[in-house]
């Protein structure tokens, strides 16, 4: 039940961030087109089993320190990007790196490999589903053990409390 209230709150906040409204009237519209939009699309929008509530809280709590290392990381892609396009560093060792799969879910995997994507100097090339492996091609790889530990301890302590 809470997934669900989440879900309606923040389809209603798009809704009205998307109006650049608070009205009473807006919020009431949107709350209302949420709720169906919610009930018609369900079989995508919400997992089947509902996960219980104390794993919904706990996902919900730990996104803010999710998102914040996220954009850092993307912040220091860009950087480190900037600094071999602008001619400050040269372009070294670009290379593809395996990352360990461990126990993630294939929506784990997904949403991994967007974070990987997102941050400029990475990106992912591929899963290789019977090895257990993200293939990761970065731009500096020279240090594979490092970017392998990097990689994990993010999903350790960041994302598996969000998506598992």
């Amino acid at each position: 039940m809470i997934l669900i209230a989440v879900v309606l709150m923040l389809l209603t906040a798009v809704y009205s961030m998307t109006l650049a409204s608070l009205a009473w009237e807006d919020l009431a519209l949107g709350l209302g087109l949420s709720a169906i939009l919610l009930f018609t699309f369900r079989g995508v929008l919400l997992p089947s089993p509902l996960p219980p509530a104390g794993q919904t809280l706990r996902a919900v709590a730990a996104f803010p320190a999710f998102a914040f290392i996220a954009f850092t990381e993307i912040v220091k892609g860009s950087w480190q990007v900037a600094t071999i396009v602008v001619g400050i560093r040269p372009l070294a060792n670009p290379g593809i790196v395996e990352i360990p799969i461990m126990e993630r879910t294939p929506t784990a995997v997904g949403l991994s490999g967007l974070i990987l994507t997102l941050s400029p100097g990475s990106f992912l090339v591929d899963v290789k589903w019977d090895e257990r492996v993200m293939l990761i091609h970065v731009i500096d790889a020279t240090d594979p053990e490092a970017i392998r530990a990097g990689y994990v301890r993010f999903y350790e302590r960041y994302q598996r409390a969000l998506v598992p």
